[in-house]
C-alpha cells in the first residue's frame, strides 16, 4: 500500500497540472483575441474610422477596456506556470527573459507582456509629456503585439495546438494585420480604396484667381497632431512641443493649393476650409 503512495501523488500532481495547463491555454487564447481587438480598435480610433460608432471618449474607454482585459488574461496565463506542481516556474522565470535557461518562446511572451504593461501604465502620461514623445512610446504597441503573436504561434507548435491556432488565430490575425498596415498608407491611397471619404469642399482653382479668399479652421477635438498637414503645407501648419498646432487662419493666395492638399491629407478630417468674398 505504501508503495503506491508515490504513484498516487504523481497522478494527483498530473491531474492538477493538466487543469492548470488548460487554464493557461484558455487565458492565452483570450489574451490573443483581446490583444488583436485592442490593436485594431486603437488604429480605428487613431485614423477616425470608428468615429461614427460612438463619442470620442466612448471610443477611448472601449480601447482601454480591451487593453486591460488583454493584459489581465496575459498575466493570468503567465501566473499559471508558477502554480504547476511539476516543472514549476519561479517568479523570476516569468519576469526576466532567459532566466535560469528560459526558452526563446517564453522570452518573447515575457517581453511582449511587459511592453504592453509599460504602455498601459504610461497611457496616463499623455497630458503630462510632449504629445509626440508619448505617441512614439504608445506606438511600441505594434512591436509588442508582433512579439506576442510570434510567442503564441511558437507555443502552439511546441504544445501540439497548431491546428487550433491555425484556423482561429489566422481568422483574428489577418483582419488585425490588414487594419494595422492600412494605418500607414498615404491618405490618397485610402481614399482610392474607399477607406476614407474625399475631403468635401470646393474644387481647386488657380491660386489667387476669382477674387476669393480662404479661411482655415482646425477642430482640436478631432486633430491628433500627426503632422501630416505640416508635411503638406509647412508654411501654414506647424506642430509645437506643447501639444498644440499653430496654423495660418487666412493664407495668402499662393498657399491655397497647399492648404487644400493639407485638408485632403488629414486622416482625421480636422481641417475645414471656407471660401469668402474679399
Amino acid at each position: 500500500m505504501l508503495s503506491q503512495v508515490p504513484l498516487l501523488i504523481a497522478q494527483a500532481s498530473g491531474d492538477h497540472d493538466a487543469g492548470v495547463k488548460h487554464m493557461a491555454q484558455i487565458s492565452a487564447r483570450m489574451a490573443y483575441a483581446l490583444m488583436c481587438a485592442t490593436l485594431a480598435w486603437g488604429v480605428m480610433i487613431a485614423t477616425g474610422w470608428a468615429n461614427k460608432f460612438s463619442s470620442r471618449q466612448g471610443l477611448r474607454n472601449t480601447h482601454m477596456v480591451l487593453a486591460t482585459m488583454a493584459i489581465t488574461f496575459g498575466s493570468l496565463h503567465a501566473f499559471a506556470f508558477t502554480i504547476l506542481q511539476l516543472n514549476t516556474f519561479s517568479f523570476l522565470q516569468i519576469l526576466v527573459p532567459f532566466a535560469n535557461g528560459g526558452l526563446f518562446r517564453h522570452a518573447l511572451g515575457i517581453l511582449g507582456l511587459e511592453l504592453m504593461i509599460t504602455i498601459a501604465v504610461t497611457a496616463g502620461l499623455r497630458k503630462k509629456i510632449y504629445y509626440r514623445k508619448w505617441l512614439r512610446l504608445h506606438q511600441v504597441a505594434y512591436a509588442a503585439v508582433t512579439i506576442t503573436v510570434v510567442h503564441s504561434w511558437f507555443g502552439a507548435i511546441a504544445n501540439g495546438n497548431l491546428s487550433v491556432l491555425w484556423l482561429a488565430g489566422l481568422t483574428i490575425l489577418i483582419p488585425t494585420a490588414t487594419i494595422a498596415l492600412a494605418r500607414f498608407l498615404p491618405p490618397h491611397v485610402l481614399v482610392k480604396l474607399g477607406m476614407l471619404e474625399p475631403e468635401p469642399g470646393f474644387e481647386p482653382e488657380p491660386d489667387g484667381a476669382g477674387g476669393s479668399a480662404l479661411d482655415i479652421s482646425v477642430d482640436n477635438e478631432r486633430c491628433h497632431r500627426y503632422g501630416i498637414c505640416q508635411a503638406e503645407a509647412p508654411g501654414l501648419f506647424q506642430l509645437v512641443d506643447d501639444e498644440r498646432l499653430r496654423y495660418e487662419r487666412r493664407p495668402p493666395p499662393e498657399q491655397f493649393a497647399k492648404a487644400r492638399a493639407a485638408a485632403r491629407a488629414c486622416p482625421m478630417r480636422a481641417i475645414e476650409l471656407r471660401e469668402r468674398v474679399r
